[in-house]
């Protein structure tokens, strides 16, 4: 029986999804944001020597493991025991995790818990967007999943701005308890805590009606070796992920590597990489916005993908050839354009969404953006390999060609699904 818009309660649903993913986000890229002082702090404390760049970089790939193992075990959960579920247990993982990691004071722990927040963090969004698009009307969950991606995008702001102005936080705590925290200790604990109040807000979240019909129904459920099984779904299911492989690229490499590789090849003096990422990460919530709003005023998905590739290319050689000897304040400007132009991830996801049934959209729709964003490991590895030959930027140049035109053949290759009725099963 197909489910009727439930419009006050849903309203808060997506509220309460948005704020998810903005906590999911924060604590995505905080590691980032706190790495260098937080292994600097443990150093001193165990007076031992680490090497912070490849010390970074292993905890990095430790939690982006713990993401990828999430994102299966998340998605197969939420199309056996339910989406709700899902969004409690994932944001109760990472908000713990995070919280206990504030006081992990030698790497091998720090590693651990790295990847047990990897894992909390796999499921925060696929269940949401799962839920939206499988609750709200069909010609508007569109609405719905941008709503959740812009503002989540902004939590990656709040984590660099907590990062810089932690020491208030520091000082306050020391007036009123008179125990001194470290400002890596304070990002990590702020992201806990905000992750378990969320979860009294989640209260009045209600279960998709598909998937509560889809109890009374005997069909396999969340089986994700069977997306393989045939040919056509395992190609539908490769081209979801090629589609958000440029999103990643363009945070993962001109982004992230802003402060240690582009301000010298670049020749600007400056750069600080929280900075960076904070502006990318605006343009990131501003493109999702304007992605979403494009998608229902054109009626399509692939229509928008295509105009945000085309952006992501002009930007591209914008980047690689007109920026050498620019002032800060500009490349700045340039990651906020790279953001916004990478910012159809709520398209994205949307997309995966749609492809499949319901017996399988929990599955799919939670590991295809954690195997993009696990992607970012072969295209880093790949721009170090082919920069050791050709150098950074006609590293990045190559790279990002690759991506961009993987995810337009993805793009072709799909389906178009806005305002496809989602109330079906995938035969596996």
């Amino acid at each position: 029986m197909k489910e009727k818009t439930k419009t006050p309660l849903f309203n808060w649903l997506i509220i309460v999804a948005a704020l998810g993913y903005f906590v999911d986000i924060y604590d995505l890229v905080l590691f980032n944001v706190v790495k260098r002082e937080s292994l600097e702090y443990i150093a001193q404390l165990k007076g031992i020597d680490i090497d912070i760049k490849n010390t970074g970089i292993f905890l990095f790939n430790c939690q982006m493991a713990g993401m990828l193992i999430g994102g299966i075990l998340w998605g197969i959960w939420g199309d056996k025991k339910g989406r709700i579920s899902v969004l409690f247990g994932s944001i109760l993982l990472y908000s713990l995790a995070n919280i206990v990691n504030a006081f992990t004071f030698d790497v091998s722990s720090y590693a651990v818990v790295r990847v047990i927040a990897g894992i909390g963090l796999a499921g925060e969004l696929g269940a949401g967007i799962t839920l939206v698009s499988e609750t709200m009307d069909k010609e508007k969950r569109g609405y719905g999943t941008m709503i959740i991606v812009t503002f989540g995008a902004l939590g990656a702001v709040l984590a660099a701005l907590v990062g810089a102005k932690g020491q208030m936080v520091v000082a306050l705590i020391a007036s009123t308890t008179g125990y001194t925290l470290q400002n890596w200790q304070v990002v990590y604990i702020i992201g806990g805590v905000i992750g378990l109040l969320l979860l009294l807000l989640r209260v009045g979240a209600y279960e998709s009606g598909m998937f509560k019909d889809m109890k009374s129904h005997e069909v396999k459920k969340g089986n994700f070796l069977a997306i393989f099984s045939k040919k056509e779904s395992s190609l539908k299911y490769l081209y979801c992920i090629l589609i958000g492989l440029p999103v990643w690229f363009m945070i993962g490499v001109p982004v992230s590597l802003s402060q240690d590789v582009f301000a010298k090849e670049l020749d600007i003096d400056g750069i600080v990489n929280g900075t960076a990422v904070m502006f990318a990460y605006l343009g990131l919530s501003a493109g999702d916005l304007a992605s979403g709003l494009l998608s229902q005023l054109l009626r399509s998905r692939k229509k928008v993908v295509y105009l945000y590739l085309l952006m992501s290319l002009i930007l591209l050689f914008v980047f690689v050839f007109m920026l050498k000897g620019i002032n800060v304040q500009t490349y700045y400007f340039v990651c906020f354009m790279v953001g916004f132009c990478s910012g159809y991830w709520a398209i994205f996801v949307s997309i995966a969404a749609e492809q499949f049934g319901t017996n399988i959209r929990s599955t799919v729709t939670n590991t295809v953006p954690n195997f993009v964003r696990g992607a970012v490991l072969p295209i880093t590895m790949s721009f170090t390999a082919l920069g050791a030959l050709s150098g950074n930027l006609m590293s990045t140049l190559i790279v990002g060609l690759i991506c961009l035109a993987l995810a337009a053949f993805a793009t072709y290759k799909i389906k178009e699904t806005f305002a496809k009725d989602l109330n079906y099963f995938e035969s596996l």
